[in-house]
């Protein structure tokens, strides 16, 4: 049996046809983003899952002179931010935050009420992943979240930036021996913490961690109809996996030329 997926436009009325077989166009609403990327209502009690959400050319590049926002669009951005509002943490590497800038989430009226049903505070934590913690501590990021900003590290990082963080007024979360990062142990060490609706928006290598350790449950990719040639990223790099994993697609939108897609394993 082969089950078909429609490409659906972000701008109609409903993720179907209608019985004319005509779309109507129109703005999705947040909400109506929010139902269609909710996180799976069945998982047992405890139990974490791991999204991704990256943007990628036509030809492969993650980024353009270093950064995301380049291949991104305005229909992108809005899937960002439900992404970001239907989660308990967003899970970034330290070379992201720098690159991309990163700031506190912040908290959004538009899901208050969908947040405070599912038992979430105002907005996701921030958990940054760095083995050697090369974090400027000044930034809003650890100076200004509406919750403390969690820094996940392994048991040989530096005392001293150990320290820096907590003075700070983060969270150090250790997740592996040495100053490596067991990505495996980052998923569990943050469900323990109450933190299951898990979102990594990488940068490419913690993506690719996750995915060489058979930690990622789904990913959200935005294929942008761009091609940009030259030596950057993919969406994943790093380690390798010994027989490629299959994601079975769970959806598929489109505006404006730019696909949106979910895969789960």
């Amino acid at each position: 049996m082969r089950t078909l997926f429609p490409v659906t436009d972000l701008t109609t009325t409903a993720p179907a046809p209608d019985p004319s077989g005509l779309l109507t166009d129109r703005e999705w609403s947040l909400d109506e983003l929010a139902d269609a990327y909710a996180y799976p209502a069945d998982l047992p009690a405890g139990t974490p899952w791991l999204r991704a959400n990256m943007v990628s050319t036509l030809d492969g590049a993650a980024q353009h002179d270093g950064r995301s926002q380049p291949i991104s669009c305005a229909a992108d951005m809005r899937i960002f931010g439900t992404l970001r509002a239907l989660a308990d943490v967003v899970i970034a590497g330290a070379e992201t935050v720098r690159l991309e800038g990163y700031r506190p989430a912040r908290a959004r009226e538009a899901f208050a009420a969908r947040r405070s049903a599912a038992g979430q505070g105002p907005a996701p934590a921030v958990a940054v992943v760095t083995g050697s913690l090369d974090l400027d501590f000044s930034l809003p990021l650890f100076t200004e979240p509406l919750v403390p900003t969690l820094v996940v590290t392994g048991s040989g990082a530096p005392a001293d930036r150990i320290a820096a963080a907590r003075e700070a007024g983060a969270e150090v979360v250790i997740a592996g021996e040495g100053t490596r990062v067991d990505p495996a142990r980052v998923v569990r060490e943050l469900a323990d913490r109450g933190l299951r609706r898990q979102l990594t928006e990488g940068g490419p290598r913690l993506l690719g961690q996750f995915v060489a350790a058979r930690a990622l449950d789904e990913l959200c990719l935005t294929l942008s109809p761009m091609l940009t040639a030259g030596d950057a990223q993919r969406i994943a790099g790093g380690p390798g996996v010994a027989v490629p994993e299959r994601f079975s697609l769970a959806s598929l939108l489109e505006e404006d030329g730019f696909l949106f897609g979910r895969y789960r394993r």
